[in-house]
């Protein structure tokens, strides 16, 4: 059966004290509602639909970031989650299969856990997602009777004997579409907050004879980011679970608490990461790579036994082909290496390709910015670029040429070439011991107040 989701995103989110959407603030290095939006998308859904209020530019930008098909409607009030949902009822109008509701704010709902859903929808009108909580604060309880939900009360409408029900709702809930539209177009606001609650749609269903369920996960999956402490209990919880799945795909971690991971990091079985390596997003290692200490790592593509660092930056666009090496101090940006080439220690190559096997020497600088354009360096395969060399882009080297040390290339250099663009070397005798001399009388004359 088709599914569609909403994904509920219009909070300010007041609590995080920011500026920022709350959905917008990063968790792995991906906006919140990314990590709602990958759950969303392992369903396959017929269409996504994001409901956007507090900074809707900014909303919709990121969320059509991660997934061009998406689309996105306005709650320009704040009037609750039942309210919300109903300004994505036109676009489901007609629209035949299931409706799962997720929230922006909760990044760790499993695609698995939302199977479930889905499955328990044979046996429910409704389904609600629901957990057994520790500590059930201010959550919603979920009211139940055997197998059968019977109604959801929130916790500001709650009686004491409620209160101490420790099962809780998630807020995430699954029903067939043209039922929940047709349900949340009832939904009223007598209720403490005066607002729309999406959890009232269990109620009016079951006033039809409707059946409505639960399907219980784990609380962690649960986890809502209302604070900056909770999204930092969150990060810590996404980089121990990212660490372990990456241990279990066959990773070595030499020091794994050290390593930070992205939502979309990528790394092939039998790399080796040393410690303090961070992985921004859009990161591919393949197998057999080593990443050694302290490097920092976004937008890029490590191939199969390429050695990276210490103490090395790949940029986004940053390409490397098998058995590169990028030594300590080297950063890369929007730079596409080839085969077996090297680049020790103490270099930036920006907006460049290198062919391959070729060296590159320390200190060596693509120029390729000039106040207003970004400008391309060509390398050509086997080629010997010296140390403290000044590429000047736009600037090509052929196919085995060569860079004497400290020089200023501003013009192509042609293939077998050796190249020298620095100025004469002029020894003085004598003039040394001459200077040094003059330097130590004027300082002895100061010193004396001459």
């Amino acid at each position: 059966m088709p599914v569609s989701v909403i994904i509920l995103a219009a909070g300010q989110g007041t609590r995080m004290n920011s500026d920022l959407p709350k959905v917008l603030h990063a968790l792995g290095a991906a906006p919140l509602l990314h990590h709602a939006m990958r759950a969303a998308q392992a369903l396959d859904p017929e269409r996504t639909i994001v409901v956007a209020g507090h900074g809707a530019d900014l909303v919709s930008k990121a969320a059509k970031a991660f997934d061009p098909d998406v689309q996105i409607v306005l709650q320009t009030e704040q009037r609750g989650t039942g309210h919300a949902v109903q300004q994505a009822a036109p676009l489901l109008d007609g629209v035949a299969g299931d409706t799962i509701v997720l929230y922006g704010d909760t990044p760790f709902v499993r695609p698995e856990t939302l199977d479930r859903l889905r499955q328990a929808r044979a046996r429910h009108a409704v389904v609600v997602l629901g957990f057994s909580a520790q500590d059930p604060d201010r959550y919603g309880r979920l009211l139940t009777a055997g197998e059968d939900l019977t109604r959801i009360v929130e916790y500001k409408d709650a009686s004491a004997e409620e209160r101490a029900i420790t099962l809780c709702n998630s807020g995430v809930i699954c029903a067939e579409t043209s039922l929940l539209l047709d349900l949340v177009s009832g939904l009223g606001t007598a209720n403490a907050a005066g607002e729309f609650y999406l959890t009232d749609v269990v109620a009016l269903a079951r006033d039809r004879g409707l059946s409505a369920g639960v399907v219980i996960c784990d609380e962690a999956e649960t986890l809502g980011i209302n604070t900056r402490a909770q999204l930092a209990r969150a990060e810590a919880a996404f980089q121990t679970a990212m660490r372990a799945e990456a241990l279990a795909n066959g990773v070595t971690l030499t020091a794994p608490d050290t390593v930070f991971f992205a939502l979309d990091t990528h790394i092939g079985r039998d790399a080796i990461i040393a410690p303090n390596v961070v992985f921004g997003p859009g990161v591919t290692v393949e197998s057999g790579a080593v990443i050694h200490a302290f490097c920092h790592l976004e937008g890029c593509h490590v191939s199969r036994g390429a050695s990276v660092g210490p103490f090395a930056r790949l940029r986004p666009g940053a390409e490397l082909a098998e058995d590169v090496h990028v030594g300590n101090f080297v950063e890369l940006k929007n730079a596409v290496l080839d085969e077996g080439v090297k680049v020790g220690h103490l270099t930036y190559l920006g907006d460049a390709h290198v062919g391959e096997h070729a060296n590159i020497g320390a200190g060596t600088v693509t120029c390729n910015f000039d106040g207003v354009t970004k400008h391309h360096t060509e390398i050509g395969a086997r080629t010997f670029i010296g140390s403290d060399t000044m590429l000047v882009a736009p600037v090509s080297i052929g196919a085995g040429a060569m860079t004497a040390a400290g020089s200023v290339i501003t013009a192509d250099v042609p293939a077998q070439a050796l190249a020298l663009a620095r100025a004469r070397q002029v020894n003085k005798p004598g003039l040394a011991a001459r200077l040094m001399e003059r330097l130590r009388t004027i300082k002895a004359a100061k010193g004396q107040g001459r």
